[in-house]
């Protein structure tokens, strides 16, 4: 199966915001991506509009030829707002307003109740509902419970330890994503992942997407976004 990959534009934002202004544009930005190879874009609205805005929202989806990717927080505002949109898919993650980056998965487990009425929301608008989770055996069950067609697994941990603990946290995702799929759930990975470490996440045969963008961009300053991207899906072609 061919691993896709989902391109996030978020910190290409980050940087316009800085100055105000409209450049660089995110949305130019995702159109090099999909020019790249690049299968999907991902951008997360969150509630204090850091990076993408409202209106980047509208414009990807009516510029980009992509399947866009809606990363956002539980709450009323966000839903409203992907039922407005509807976007290809919709990412529930955790948030909290003084965090730098999402600091770990969604506790999909423990808000059950909170999110069912949610997922079933977006399902019934036509829109693939996505948990961003830890690959913990009880948040996949959570999200089997919860009805979502798919899961992401935080690589966060994977990507920031060495020797066995890093070991340890591959075979994690691994026999997750081998749940997931095993209950009719496509699995997805991302967050931290790097040329460096990318491919033996790449290879767990399961895994069906990575969603990437810090690194990304940040790359993309020395080499330029449809090289770093090029050469994310080499890597990845060449894991599989």
């Amino acid at each position: 199966m061919t691993l896709r990959l989902g391109v996030n534009i978020d910190h290409v934002a980050t940087i316009r915001n800085a100055r105000g202004g409209e450049h660089p544009d995110p949305v130019r930005a995702a159109i090099m991506a999909a020019e790249a190879g690049a299968d999907g874009i991902t951008a997360h609205l969150r509630e204090d509009r850091r990076h993408i805005t409202d209106g980047d929202i509208g414009r990807l989806m009516a510029e980009i030829g992509l399947p866009l990717n809606l990363e956002m927080a539980a709450t009323e505002e966000m839903l409203a707002i992907a039922l407005r949109h509807k976007p290809h898919a919709a990412c529930i993650v955790p948030e909290k307003r003084e965090e730098r980056t999402t600091e770990g998965g969604l506790d999909a487990d423990g808000y059950r109740t909170l999110l069912a009425p949610m997922v079933a929301r977006l399902s019934d608008a036509g829109i693939r509902v996505s948990l961003f989770i830890e690959p913990a055996e009880r948040q996949v069950e959570a999200a089997i419970a919860l009805k979502a067609a798919v899961v992401e697994f935080h690589t966060g941990r994977y990507a920031h330890r060495e020797g066995e603990a890093r070991a340890e946290e591959l075979k994690r995702i691994a026999d997750c994503a081998a749940l997931a799929v095993k209950n009719g759930i496509e699995p997805h990975a991302g967050h931290g992942l790097t040329f460096a470490n990318v491919a033996p996440v790449a290879a767990i045969p399961q895994l069906a997407e990575l969603n990437i963008g810090h690194f990304l961009i940040g790359e993309a300053i020395f080499t330029g976004l449809g090289d770093s991207v090029r050469r994310m899906r080499t890597l990845m072609d060449a894991a599989r």
